[in-house]
């Protein structure tokens, strides 16, 4: 199969040089995907080098294995949860490894591809789950049983819809709703397109639902506790996100883990004996260049931040 045929990986250039990639060193890809950053990382590490690829998703994990065949035993492929990284890793003969890699977004493949219920585009059941054996509740079951406030604080809080309460009630009147194409025309209702606006109004409403049904902020607040406990002394930890509710618990992890004294001001002298245990690489976010959002212009709300275990 050709290299093109294969989902783009986003800011890979950077994430091979802020990950510090060297021969023989063990990395993780958290979020495998299909591939594209971990070969980059093998071919980096090479002759020696191992990645550990993890994705909840068994359909992308199977392209990334068809990918990086080529480097044999060097790939070792982990269909999981990213949360559950520590007991993977270190069950496989890794305590502890050099580089750990979270990229938040899911692919354009998924997006694109029939039978995730990700996109507007098209309909489809409504599903959204990554992992349709290991996951039980499906998009279609949160906004068929849900209680109107339940929806208005799903979408308040994972997709910041300002409309929240309007659209939850709609819902609520209207259901059962059990495709794409229902959900996406009855927030086309209520959410009416401004003049001009590029932003396809189900964005948010579907954004927030992916996000509950994937449990994916607590997900990341514990695949970057796991990076933590599995980096070895010097080793990097880089996070590219997509979206401002990622991104804020990201940089708020890495800065309370990058600092010391965590006690309240008023306190004369340090209780919590907190210590930090990353050093925080780049100050100002890392995003995509120009000639990579042209090329890719999924890629444009893409950010990475980058810490090192001390």
């Amino acid at each position: 199969m050709e290299e093109l045929a294969f989902h783009q990986p986003v800011l890979l250039r950077e994430t091979v040089e802020h990950l510090a990639v060297r021969p023989g060193g063990v990395y993780v890809d958290a979020t495998v995907g299909e591939g594209g950053h971990a070969s980059s990382v093998l071919q980096a590490s090479a002759p020696q080098g191992v990645v550990l690829g993890v994705d909840r998703d068994p359909r992308s994990l199977s392209r990334a294995q068809q990918r990086l065949e080529e480097f044999g035993e060097r790939f070792i492929g982990i269909q999981g949860n990213y949360a559950d990284a520590v007991q993977m890793v270190q069950s496989r003969g890794f305590n502890k490894v050099n580089g750990f890699l979270l990229d938040l977004g899911f692919s354009s493949r998924q997006v694109d591809a029939e039978g995730y219920g990700f996109s507007f585009q098209r309909d489809e059941p409504l599903d959204m789950r990554y992992d349709p054996v290991g996951q039980a509740v499906t998009a279609a079951d949160m906004v068929n049983t849900y209680s109107e406030e339940e929806l208005v604080r799903l979408l308040f809080e994972y997709g910041e819809e300002s409309r929240a309460r309007a659209v939850a009630r709609a819902i609520v009147r209207e259901r059962p709703i059990n495709t794409t194409g229902e959900l996406s025309a009855l927030v086309a209702q209520v959410i009416h397109p401004g003049k001009g606006r590029r932003v396809n109004p189900a964005t948010r409403v579907f954004q927030a639902l992916r996000i509950a049904v994937n449990d994916e902020l607590t997900n990341v607040e514990s695949g970057l506790a796991a990076a933590i406990e599995l980096l070895n002394e010097g080793g990097r930890l880089a996070v590219i996100s997509y979206h401002s509710l990622e991104d804020r618990l990201v940089k708020n992890t890495l800065v309370l883990e990058a600092t010391g004294c965590i006690c309240p001001l008023e306190l004369p002298v340090c209780v919590c004996e907190h210590q930090p245990t990353l050093r925080i690489v780049n100050r100002r976010i890392i995003r995509p260049a120009a000639e990579e959002v042209s090329a890719n212009p999924r890629s444009r709300s893409a950010r990475m931040r980058v810490a090192e275990r001390i």
